[in-house]
């Protein structure tokens, strides 16, 4: 995404989520509300923060700040979330991290399950397994095919170990029984790159990241990670319809806070998230990522975390990962 865009985004969530009138009292007497961001600025997890903050901020009548506490692939900021006072003025702006991590690292100082709590989910965007223009395959189908016949030979990239991206790429080489080698880079900007460039034969990224070079036919898509075709890629197959079942990886968006919140507290700010999720100006800017609104209730989200925390771990035991 380009600054460009994510300053669009964000001027326009604003000039709309200024109009929103306020649902009913503030939380917490009023304080200061933060979303704490496990990552940088100017990311993924750090813009949707920010929309979801422009939103929610005159829905509660309330300043809501966003801070980026960055490290530890996310733990320092989900460790410093879960031990935070339960009242409503510290939250999360979660991803998937929060439910891989606890398999990925041996020794966490922190227990997502017990002491994070699911408030309610933003949005989600499909991921796209992708390739240089001129890569022999044109889609998985072909691409397993040549794997099996080289084991060994094709490489794929990730922003890092134990990333979407590259559990992803570990789930397909377990689904597929293909064998490829995991080349992790200090994030996801520099593997696309050596990816354009041929020195890599594929990888997994979110559609939002992949979309605009799609497009302008610098890489192509090879399948897309969901259960239906996506509309901004209406002529890119689905793995299912590839031959490769149970193959969803999706990266999501959502709210978390420190277990033991007040119940009305935790009703107060999954209402007022869910109305934000709803409002047009959310909905335009996730369109903008080509990402899906989700809301749904706070049990919902918090079976996905149980199911695909489940899901990812198997993965993870399956390839033998673990970062210290």
């Amino acid at each position: 995404m380009t600054v460009t865009l994510t300053r669009r985004l964000l001027l326009g969530t604003a000039a709309a989520g200024l109009a929103a009138p306020a649902l009913a009292q503030s939380v917490a007497g009023g304080r200061n509300i933060r979303i704490i961001v496990p990552f940088g600025a100017g990311g993924a997890v750090d813009i949707i923060a920010r929309l979801v903050a422009q939103e929610i901020a005159p829905r509660l009548g309330q300043t809501v700040v966003v801070e980026n506490r960055t490290g530890g692939g996310g733990n320092i900021a989900m460790d410093h979330v879960a031990r935070s006072t339960p009242d409503g003025t510290t939250l999360l702006m979660a991803s998937p991290s929060v439910i891989i991590n606890p398999h990925l690292y041996p020794s966490l100082t922190y227990d997502q399950a017990t002491q994070l709590a699911p408030l309610a989910l933003i949005g989600e965007v499909p991921s796209v397994m992708i390739a240089a223009p001129g890569f022999e395959a044109n889609d998985a189908r072909s691409f397993v095919a040549m794997a099996k016949a080289r084991p060994g030979h094709f490489t794929f990239g990730s922003g890092g170990a134990g990333t979407t991206e590259h559990l992803a790429g570990e789930m397909l080489k377990a689904r597929a029984g293909i064998d490829t080698l995991h080349v992790p880079y200090r994030g996801g900007a520099p593997a696309m790159t050596d990816l354009q460039a041929g020195r890599l034969s594929f990888m997994f990224t979110n559609l939002a990241q992949a979309l605009a070079l799609i497009r302008g036919g610098q890489l192509k898509a090879l399948g897309v990670t969901d259960q239906a075709r996506h509309p901004a890629l209406p002529d890119v197959p689905t793995f299912a319809e590839q031959g490769i079942a149970d193959f969803n990886v999706k990266v999501w968006w959502g709210i978390m806070a420190p277990a033991g919140m007040p119940a009305e507290t935790t009703q107060r700010l999954h209402a007022v998230l869910v109305d934000s999720v709803g409002s047009a100006s959310m909905r335009a800017s996730l369109d903008r990522f080509s990402a899906k609104p989700l809301g749904g209730s706070i049990e919902s989200f918090q079976q996905r975390l149980v199911e695909e925390g489940r899901a990812w771990g198997a993965v993870i035991r399956g390839a033998n990962i673990r970062v210290e």
